[in-house]
Protein backbone atom coordinates (compact mmCIF):
# COMPACT_ATOMS: atom_id res chain seq x y z
CA UNK A 1 0.00 0.00 0.00
CA UNK A 2 1.11 3.82 -0.68
CA UNK A 3 2.45 5.83 2.20
CA UNK A 4 -0.83 8.22 1.16
CA UNK A 5 -2.83 5.28 1.35
CA UNK A 6 -1.65 4.45 4.94
CA UNK A 7 -2.18 8.28 6.11
CA UNK A 8 -5.52 8.16 4.42
CA UNK A 9 -6.12 5.00 6.50
CA UNK A 10 -5.17 6.09 9.91
CA UNK A 11 -6.84 9.42 9.68
CA UNK A 12 -9.57 7.89 8.66
CA UNK A 13 -9.49 5.53 11.76
CA UNK A 14 -8.82 8.79 14.30
CA UNK A 15 -11.98 10.31 12.53
CA UNK A 16 -13.66 6.91 13.10
CA UNK A 17 -12.84 6.90 16.90
CA UNK A 18 -13.28 10.58 17.15
CA UNK A 19 -16.97 10.52 15.85
CA UNK A 20 -17.61 6.95 17.89
CA UNK A 21 -17.02 9.01 21.08
CA UNK A 22 -18.88 11.57 20.23
CA UNK A 23 -21.79 9.79 19.47
CA UNK A 24 -21.15 7.85 23.13
CA UNK A 25 -20.87 10.90 24.36
CA UNK A 26 -24.02 12.22 23.37
CA UNK A 27 -26.18 8.55 24.14
CA UNK A 28 -26.53 7.73 20.10
CA UNK A 29 -24.87 4.37 20.60
CA UNK A 30 -25.97 2.82 23.98
CA UNK A 31 -28.71 0.61 24.24
CA UNK A 32 -30.27 -0.10 27.77
CA UNK A 33 -29.01 -3.46 28.86
CA UNK A 34 -26.42 -4.08 26.32
CA UNK A 35 -23.42 -5.90 28.37
CA UNK A 36 -20.19 -4.31 28.15
CA UNK A 37 -18.50 -4.13 25.01
CA UNK A 38 -21.15 -4.83 22.36
CA UNK A 39 -20.22 -1.57 21.07
CA UNK A 40 -16.95 -1.37 21.47
CA UNK A 41 -16.24 -0.97 17.85
CA UNK A 42 -19.77 0.54 16.62
CA UNK A 43 -19.36 3.83 15.01
CA UNK A 44 -22.41 6.25 13.82
CA UNK A 45 -22.05 6.28 9.88
CA UNK A 46 -24.02 7.47 7.17
CA UNK A 47 -24.66 5.05 4.08
CA UNK A 48 -25.22 6.00 0.57
CA UNK A 49 -29.11 7.52 0.85
CA UNK A 50 -29.25 6.94 4.65
CA UNK A 51 -29.21 8.92 7.71
CA UNK A 52 -26.48 8.05 10.65
CA UNK A 53 -26.71 4.60 11.80
CA UNK A 54 -25.19 2.43 13.78
CA UNK A 55 -22.24 0.33 12.29
CA UNK A 56 -21.77 -3.29 13.35
CA UNK A 57 -19.68 -4.43 10.48
CA UNK A 58 -19.03 -2.90 7.14
CA UNK A 59 -17.93 -5.56 4.79
CA UNK A 60 -21.02 -7.10 4.76
CA UNK A 61 -22.77 -3.54 5.56
CA UNK A 62 -24.37 -4.52 9.00
CA UNK A 63 -26.13 -0.39 10.27
CA UNK A 64 -28.60 -0.27 12.95
CA UNK A 65 -31.20 2.21 13.44
CA UNK A 66 -30.66 4.06 16.61
CA UNK A 67 -33.59 3.01 18.83
CA UNK A 68 -34.64 7.04 18.97
CA UNK A 69 -35.94 7.08 15.94
CA UNK A 70 -39.02 4.36 17.10
CA UNK A 71 -40.88 7.22 18.26
CA UNK A 72 -43.50 6.83 14.91
CA UNK A 73 -44.97 4.27 13.51
CA UNK A 74 -43.31 4.18 10.14
CA UNK A 75 -39.26 4.22 9.85
CA UNK A 76 -38.35 6.23 6.76
CA UNK A 77 -36.65 5.04 4.57
CA UNK A 78 -33.50 7.00 5.41
CA UNK A 79 -33.19 5.58 8.92
CA UNK A 80 -34.08 1.57 7.64
CA UNK A 81 -31.44 -0.69 8.95
CA UNK A 82 -29.13 -2.85 6.25
CA UNK A 83 -28.83 -6.12 6.74
CA UNK A 84 -26.64 -8.54 4.70
CA UNK A 85 -24.91 -11.75 4.70
CA UNK A 86 -22.80 -11.89 1.70
CA UNK A 87 -20.18 -8.78 0.50
CA UNK A 88 -20.67 -8.63 -3.63
CA UNK A 89 -23.59 -6.05 -3.17
CA UNK A 90 -24.42 -5.16 -6.97
CA UNK A 91 -24.78 -1.36 -7.28
CA UNK A 92 -27.60 -0.04 -9.45
CA UNK A 93 -25.55 0.29 -12.27
CA UNK A 94 -25.37 -3.61 -12.69
CA UNK A 95 -28.98 -3.56 -11.87
CA UNK A 96 -30.01 -1.60 -15.00
CA UNK A 97 -31.12 -4.76 -16.91
CA UNK A 98 -32.20 -6.30 -13.91
CA UNK A 99 -34.77 -9.28 -14.89
CA UNK A 100 -36.90 -11.86 -12.36
CA UNK A 101 -36.75 -15.67 -13.44
CA UNK A 102 -40.00 -17.99 -12.09
CA UNK A 103 -38.92 -21.69 -12.87
CA UNK A 104 -38.17 -24.73 -10.70
CA UNK A 105 -38.81 -28.83 -11.09
CA UNK A 106 -42.71 -27.73 -9.63
CA UNK A 107 -43.47 -24.94 -12.19
CA UNK A 108 -45.81 -25.33 -14.92
CA UNK A 109 -43.96 -23.77 -17.32
CA UNK A 110 -40.70 -21.31 -16.68
CA UNK A 111 -41.38 -17.28 -16.97
CA UNK A 112 -39.25 -14.02 -16.61
CA UNK A 113 -40.11 -10.78 -15.90
CA UNK A 114 -39.26 -7.04 -16.14
CA UNK A 115 -40.28 -4.45 -13.39
CA UNK A 116 -42.65 -3.44 -15.88
CA UNK A 117 -43.95 -6.45 -16.63
CA UNK A 118 -45.19 -7.31 -13.03
CA UNK A 119 -46.55 -3.72 -12.90
CA UNK A 120 -49.02 -4.04 -15.84
CA UNK A 121 -49.99 -7.54 -15.74
CA UNK A 122 -50.53 -8.06 -12.12
CA UNK A 123 -53.28 -6.49 -9.23
CA UNK A 124 -50.91 -3.95 -6.90
CA UNK A 125 -50.84 -5.12 -3.85
CA UNK A 126 -49.66 -3.03 -0.70
CA UNK A 127 -49.24 -3.96 2.96
CA UNK A 128 -47.55 -2.31 6.01
CA UNK A 129 -45.27 -4.37 7.92
CA UNK A 130 -42.49 -4.82 10.64
CA UNK A 131 -39.24 -6.52 8.74
CA UNK A 132 -37.45 -7.49 11.79
CA UNK A 133 -33.60 -9.04 11.41
CA UNK A 134 -34.17 -12.81 12.99
CA UNK A 135 -30.86 -11.67 15.31
CA UNK A 136 -32.49 -8.73 16.37
CA UNK A 137 -31.63 -7.92 20.30
CA UNK A 138 -28.62 -10.99 19.85
CA UNK A 139 -26.02 -8.61 21.86
CA UNK A 140 -28.37 -9.21 25.08
CA UNK A 141 -28.09 -13.18 25.16
CA UNK A 142 -27.16 -14.30 28.82
CA UNK A 143 -24.75 -16.17 28.23
CA UNK A 144 -23.19 -14.43 24.90
CA UNK A 145 -23.45 -16.22 21.84
CA UNK A 146 -21.75 -15.48 18.47
CA UNK A 147 -23.21 -13.72 15.40
CA UNK A 148 -23.59 -9.65 14.52
CA UNK A 149 -24.29 -8.02 17.99
CA UNK A 150 -27.54 -6.71 17.12
CA UNK A 151 -29.23 -4.30 19.80
CA UNK A 152 -32.74 -3.42 19.54
CA UNK A 153 -32.17 -1.32 16.32
CA UNK A 154 -32.06 -4.26 13.47
CA UNK A 155 -35.46 -3.95 12.64
CA UNK A 156 -38.04 -1.26 11.03
CA UNK A 157 -41.93 -0.93 9.76
CA UNK A 158 -42.36 0.48 6.43
CA UNK A 159 -45.44 0.41 3.33
CA UNK A 160 -44.66 -1.95 0.94
CA UNK A 161 -46.12 -1.97 -2.66
CA UNK A 162 -46.01 -4.77 -5.08
CA UNK A 163 -47.51 -7.78 -6.54
CA UNK A 164 -48.57 -10.82 -4.47
CA UNK A 165 -46.65 -13.76 -5.02
CA UNK A 166 -49.57 -16.20 -5.34
CA UNK A 167 -50.54 -14.13 -8.25
CA UNK A 168 -47.23 -14.45 -9.91
CA UNK A 169 -46.61 -18.55 -9.35
CA UNK A 170 -50.05 -18.97 -10.96
CA UNK A 171 -48.92 -17.17 -13.96
CA UNK A 172 -46.20 -19.97 -13.83
CA UNK A 173 -48.54 -22.69 -12.34
CA UNK A 174 -47.46 -24.12 -9.39
CA UNK A 175 -47.47 -28.39 -9.97
CA UNK A 176 -49.24 -31.01 -7.50
CA UNK A 177 -46.63 -32.21 -4.91
CA UNK A 178 -44.61 -28.57 -4.60
CA UNK A 179 -43.46 -27.85 -1.58
CA UNK A 180 -41.47 -24.84 -1.28
CA UNK A 181 -40.69 -21.54 -2.83
CA UNK A 182 -36.97 -20.73 -2.77
CA UNK A 183 -35.68 -17.10 -3.73
CA UNK A 184 -32.42 -16.01 -4.79
CA UNK A 185 -31.31 -12.42 -5.15
CA UNK A 186 -28.46 -10.86 -7.33
CA UNK A 187 -25.99 -10.09 -3.92
CA UNK A 188 -23.68 -12.82 -3.99
CA UNK A 189 -20.59 -14.22 -2.07
CA UNK A 190 -17.04 -12.66 -2.43
CA UNK A 191 -15.52 -16.43 -2.32
CA UNK A 192 -16.58 -19.42 -3.53
CA UNK A 193 -16.25 -21.27 -0.50
CA UNK A 194 -19.16 -19.15 0.51
CA UNK A 195 -22.73 -20.33 0.41
CA UNK A 196 -25.46 -18.30 -1.51
CA UNK A 197 -28.12 -17.17 0.40
CA UNK A 198 -31.08 -18.83 -1.15
CA UNK A 199 -33.96 -18.96 1.26
CA UNK A 200 -37.27 -21.07 0.69
CA UNK A 201 -40.39 -20.63 2.53
CA UNK A 202 -43.32 -23.39 2.52
CA UNK A 203 -46.01 -23.62 0.12
CA UNK A 204 -49.45 -22.21 1.81
CA UNK A 205 -47.25 -19.07 3.14
CA UNK A 206 -46.27 -18.53 -0.27
CA UNK A 207 -49.89 -18.89 -1.51
CA UNK A 208 -51.02 -16.18 1.37
CA UNK A 209 -52.55 -13.14 0.00
CA UNK A 210 -50.11 -11.24 2.34
CA UNK A 211 -46.56 -12.22 0.97
CA UNK A 212 -45.53 -9.56 -2.01
CA UNK A 213 -43.13 -9.28 -3.91
CA UNK A 214 -42.42 -5.19 -3.86
CA UNK A 215 -40.53 -2.58 -5.28
CA UNK A 216 -41.84 0.75 -3.42
CA UNK A 217 -40.86 1.25 -0.02
CA UNK A 218 -43.31 4.23 1.58
CA UNK A 219 -44.58 5.36 -1.67
CA UNK A 220 -40.77 5.50 -3.54
CA UNK A 221 -38.62 2.55 -5.06
CA UNK A 222 -36.71 0.94 -2.88
CA UNK A 223 -33.41 2.18 -1.73
CA UNK A 224 -30.51 -0.32 -2.91
CA UNK A 225 -29.63 -0.98 0.49
CA UNK A 226 -32.79 -2.17 1.68
CA UNK A 227 -33.38 -4.39 -1.86
CA UNK A 228 -33.48 -2.73 -5.37
CA UNK A 229 -35.09 -3.33 -7.21
CA UNK A 230 -37.55 -6.25 -5.86
CA UNK A 231 -37.24 -7.72 -2.69
CA UNK A 232 -39.48 -10.83 -1.33
CA UNK A 233 -41.90 -9.37 1.66
CA UNK A 234 -43.85 -12.04 4.16
CA UNK A 235 -44.88 -10.13 6.56
CA UNK A 236 -45.27 -11.88 10.17
CA UNK A 237 -41.88 -13.60 9.66
CA UNK A 238 -38.46 -12.68 10.42
CA UNK A 239 -36.30 -10.72 7.75
CA UNK A 240 -34.47 -13.85 6.62
CA UNK A 241 -37.09 -14.75 4.28
CA UNK A 242 -36.90 -11.32 2.39
CA UNK A 243 -34.60 -11.81 0.41
CA UNK A 244 -33.38 -8.19 -1.18
CA UNK A 245 -32.39 -7.66 -5.30
CA UNK A 246 -34.81 -10.67 -5.58
CA UNK A 247 -33.55 -12.38 -9.33
CA UNK A 248 -34.92 -15.91 -9.47
CA UNK A 249 -37.82 -17.87 -8.22
CA UNK A 250 -38.13 -21.35 -7.61
CA UNK A 251 -40.62 -23.53 -7.26
CA UNK A 252 -39.46 -26.77 -5.55
CA UNK A 253 -40.70 -30.43 -5.10
CA UNK A 254 -38.28 -31.37 -2.40
CA UNK A 255 -36.87 -29.55 0.39
CA UNK A 256 -34.68 -26.51 0.32
CA UNK A 257 -30.78 -28.34 1.26
CA UNK A 258 -29.01 -24.43 1.25
CA UNK A 259 -26.97 -23.96 4.20
CA UNK A 260 -28.92 -21.15 4.80
CA UNK A 261 -31.90 -23.33 5.26
CA UNK A 262 -31.01 -26.94 6.72
CA UNK A 263 -28.00 -25.17 9.32
CA UNK A 264 -28.46 -21.22 9.95
CA UNK A 265 -31.56 -19.24 11.08
CA UNK A 266 -33.05 -22.29 13.47
CA UNK A 267 -34.55 -22.43 16.96
CA UNK A 268 -35.07 -25.80 19.34
CA UNK A 269 -37.92 -27.24 18.42
CA UNK A 270 -40.92 -26.57 19.95
CA UNK A 271 -38.94 -23.55 22.11
CA UNK A 272 -41.10 -20.88 19.68
CA UNK A 273 -44.54 -22.99 18.66
CA UNK A 274 -45.49 -21.01 15.17
CA UNK A 275 -48.73 -20.66 13.83
CA UNK A 276 -47.56 -22.05 10.54
CA UNK A 277 -45.16 -25.23 11.24
CA UNK A 278 -42.49 -25.18 8.41
CA UNK A 279 -42.42 -29.03 8.74
CA UNK A 280 -40.05 -30.01 5.00
CA UNK A 281 -37.52 -27.88 6.90
CA UNK A 282 -38.09 -29.42 10.80
CA UNK A 283 -35.41 -31.89 12.01
CA UNK A 284 -35.39 -34.34 15.17
CA UNK A 285 -33.73 -31.36 17.07
CA UNK A 286 -34.45 -27.70 15.23
CA UNK A 287 -37.04 -26.08 13.38
CA UNK A 288 -36.78 -22.54 11.12
CA UNK A 289 -36.98 -19.24 12.68
CA UNK A 290 -40.65 -17.74 11.20
CA UNK A 291 -42.85 -16.29 13.40
CA UNK A 292 -41.64 -12.88 15.00
CA UNK A 293 -42.81 -12.70 18.81
CA UNK A 294 -44.50 -10.19 20.54
CA UNK A 295 -42.62 -7.37 21.58
CA UNK A 296 -41.85 -4.05 22.61
CA UNK A 297 -39.24 -1.39 22.51
CA UNK A 298 -38.76 1.99 24.14
CA UNK A 299 -37.51 5.01 22.08
CA UNK A 300 -38.00 7.64 24.33
CA UNK A 301 -36.46 8.70 27.15
CA UNK A 302 -33.05 7.91 26.40
CA UNK A 303 -31.44 6.11 28.60
CA UNK A 304 -29.23 8.05 31.15
CA UNK A 305 -31.65 10.99 30.24
CA UNK A 306 -32.90 13.75 33.18
CA UNK A 307 -36.65 13.53 32.90
CA UNK A 308 -38.98 16.43 34.85
CA UNK A 309 -40.13 15.18 37.99
CA UNK A 310 -43.43 16.94 37.57
CA UNK A 311 -44.55 14.62 34.64
CA UNK A 312 -42.40 13.41 31.19
CA UNK A 313 -43.81 10.90 28.28
CA UNK A 314 -42.45 7.11 27.94
CA UNK A 315 -42.94 6.35 23.99
CA UNK A 316 -42.49 3.33 21.71
CA UNK A 317 -43.56 1.08 19.65
CA UNK A 318 -45.16 -2.86 20.33
CA UNK A 319 -45.61 -5.43 17.39
CA UNK A 320 -45.72 -8.93 16.90
CA UNK A 321 -45.83 -11.77 14.36
CA UNK A 322 -49.70 -10.93 12.90
CA UNK A 323 -52.20 -10.51 14.67
CA UNK A 324 -51.57 -6.84 16.31
CA UNK A 325 -51.44 -5.49 19.63
CA UNK A 326 -54.23 -5.48 22.84
CA UNK A 327 -52.34 -3.26 25.22
CA UNK A 328 -49.22 -2.14 26.43
CA UNK A 329 -48.32 -1.51 29.64
CA UNK A 330 -45.30 0.97 31.44
CA UNK A 331 -43.60 0.54 34.73
CA UNK A 332 -41.71 3.38 36.18
CA UNK A 333 -40.43 1.97 39.45
CA UNK A 334 -38.87 -0.95 38.01
CA UNK A 335 -41.82 -2.97 37.49
CA UNK A 336 -43.53 -2.81 41.04
CA UNK A 337 -46.73 -1.16 39.46
CA UNK A 338 -47.54 -1.18 35.76
CA UNK A 339 -49.96 1.19 33.90
CA UNK A 340 -51.97 0.89 30.62
CA UNK A 341 -50.40 3.13 27.93
CA UNK A 342 -52.50 4.70 25.17
CA UNK A 343 -52.00 3.38 21.73
CA UNK A 344 -51.68 5.30 18.69
CA UNK A 345 -53.15 4.41 15.25
CA UNK A 346 -53.59 1.19 13.79
CA UNK A 347 -51.57 0.54 10.48
CA UNK A 348 -52.46 -3.25 10.13
CA UNK A 349 -51.79 -6.34 12.07
CA UNK A 350 -48.01 -6.57 11.17
CA UNK A 351 -47.09 -3.26 11.77
CA UNK A 352 -45.52 -1.20 14.59
CA UNK A 353 -48.50 0.63 17.00
CA UNK A 354 -47.33 3.55 19.10
CA UNK A 355 -47.78 3.80 22.43
CA UNK A 356 -46.96 6.69 24.86
CA UNK A 357 -47.68 6.86 28.61
CA UNK A 358 -47.37 10.08 30.74
CA UNK A 359 -45.93 9.56 33.98
CA UNK A 360 -46.59 11.69 37.20
CA UNK A 361 -45.49 11.59 40.77
CA UNK A 362 -42.15 9.78 40.59
CA UNK A 363 -39.94 10.39 42.91
CA UNK A 364 -36.70 12.04 42.64
CA UNK A 365 -33.21 10.08 42.20
CA UNK A 366 -33.23 7.45 39.48
CA UNK A 367 -35.56 5.30 38.14
CA UNK A 368 -35.93 2.25 35.75
CA UNK A 369 -38.50 2.36 33.22
CA UNK A 370 -40.24 -0.56 31.95
CA UNK A 371 -42.49 -1.61 29.01
CA UNK A 372 -44.27 -4.75 28.14
CA UNK A 373 -47.21 -5.50 24.96
CA UNK A 374 -49.76 -8.25 24.63
CA UNK A 375 -50.75 -9.31 21.40
CA UNK A 376 -54.57 -9.89 20.48
CA UNK A 377 -54.01 -13.33 20.34
CA UNK A 378 -53.04 -12.94 23.92
CA UNK A 379 -49.69 -13.83 24.05
CA UNK A 380 -47.20 -11.46 26.43
CA UNK A 381 -43.36 -10.80 26.25
CA UNK A 382 -41.54 -13.18 28.34
CA UNK A 383 -40.57 -12.70 31.89
CA UNK A 384 -37.31 -14.61 31.28
CA UNK A 385 -35.24 -14.91 28.43
CA UNK A 386 -35.69 -18.56 26.54
CA UNK A 387 -32.10 -18.72 25.24
CA UNK A 388 -31.07 -20.57 22.42
CA UNK A 389 -27.33 -20.72 20.53
CA UNK A 390 -28.24 -18.25 17.83
CA UNK A 391 -29.83 -15.70 20.26
CA UNK A 392 -33.01 -15.01 18.53
CA UNK A 393 -36.86 -14.02 19.75
CA UNK A 394 -35.35 -12.01 22.60
CA UNK A 395 -38.29 -10.32 24.07
CA UNK A 396 -37.56 -9.91 27.63
CA UNK A 397 -38.77 -6.16 28.74
CA UNK A 398 -35.81 -3.86 28.34
CA UNK A 399 -34.80 -1.78 30.95
CA UNK A 400 -34.53 2.00 30.47
CA UNK A 401 -32.63 3.44 33.47
CA UNK A 402 -33.26 7.67 33.82
CA UNK A 403 -33.12 10.18 36.72
CA UNK A 404 -35.48 12.46 37.88
CA UNK A 405 -35.14 16.04 38.65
Amino acid sequence: MKRRGVLRGVGASVAALSAAKAARAAGVLTDAGLPEGTRASATLEALPGKNKLVKLTYRPPNYETPVSVFRTAITANADFFVRYHLGDIPDMAALKDWKLSIGGDAAEKPLTFTLNDLKSRFPIAEVTSVCQCSGNRRGFSEPHVPGVQWGSGAMGNARWTGVRLKDVLAAAGVKAGALEVAFDGADKPVIQATPDFIKSIPLAMAQSADVLLAWNMNGVALPLLNGFPLRVVVPGWTATYWVKHLTTIDVRSKPSENFWMQKAYRVPKNMFPPELAFLTQEDANTAPITDIVVNSLIAAPAPGARVAQGGFDVQGVAWDGGSGIKSVEVSADGGKTWKAASLGQDLGRFAFRTFNLRVTGTAAGEATILARAVSQRGEAQADTLKFNPAGYHNNVPRAVSVTVA
